[in-house]
């Protein structure tokens, strides 16, 4: 089992799939967190062609941005083309990304660890030529049926789902100082609580024994 590094990304990378007929479906979670800490850090993306995608640098904050436009199932040539350009390591990248086996409304941050059939993932592992990479799963929710992944993954959520992962997204990017200074492992305890589930309602109390007379 590989050992967290405890150093600060130097690469952020959104996943997800290019042009308008995509950009509010599920798949494109990576992309919208990529668009909000962009506008955080006060970054500006560009085209960049040496590195398939669009880019940002975030000067101050010493850190790349980067939203792969390859589409989902060759992300990895974008991220090696600007790891390499730069000398990034794979332990110095964050790949945020769309996660089926994870409810709207949570998140999980890891180092390593399987692919879990994201086609994102698999290319950015076959490019860097490792899995020792930090990966931020956002939850979108499973439909149930292995048979419709495909549809469910590039349609937009439900408008109650959208709210959910917008409330995810706001929690990571509220954690994004931590994640700057390089305290990856205490950002995961926060980012990985899974909420508190309700208490039940108490019973209402009987009413007294001469109650109504």
């Amino acid at each position: 089992m590989s050992t967290a590094p405890a150093r600060a990304p130097r690469l952020v990378v959104g996943l997800g799939n290019p042009g308008a007929e995509y950009a509010e479906t599920r798949h494109n979670a990576g992309f919208w967190f990529c668009e909000r800490l962009a506008d955080r850090l006060g970054a500006r993306f560009s085209f960049e062609s040496r590195f398939h995608g669009l880019a940002a640098n975030a000067r101050e904050a010493g850190v790349w941005l980067l939203m792969p436009q390859t589409y989902m199932n060759r992300s990895g040539q974008a991220i090696g083309a600007l790891a390499r350009f730069y000398r990034i390591e794979p332990s110095e990248i964050l790949v945020v990304h769309d996660e089926l086996d994870i409810p709207p409304g949570q998140l999980r941050l890891k180092f390593g660890g399987g692919l879990g059939g994201h086609n994102g993932l698999k290319d950015t592992s076959a490019h860097l030529g490792t899995h020792d990479y930090w990966r931020l799963r956002i939850g979108i929710g499973h439909p149930g049926d292995r048979n419709e992944v495909v549809h469910f993954v590039l349609k937009p959520p439900r408008r109650e789902e959208q709210a959910l992962i917008d409330e995810a997204i706001d929690k990571a990017l509220a954690v994004w100082p931590q994640l700057a200074r390089g305290e990856l492992n205490a950002a995961a305890t926060r980012l990985n609580a899974r909420p508190t589930a309700p208490k039940p309602p108490k019973a209402p109390k009987p009413p007294p024994a001469d109650a109504g007379t």
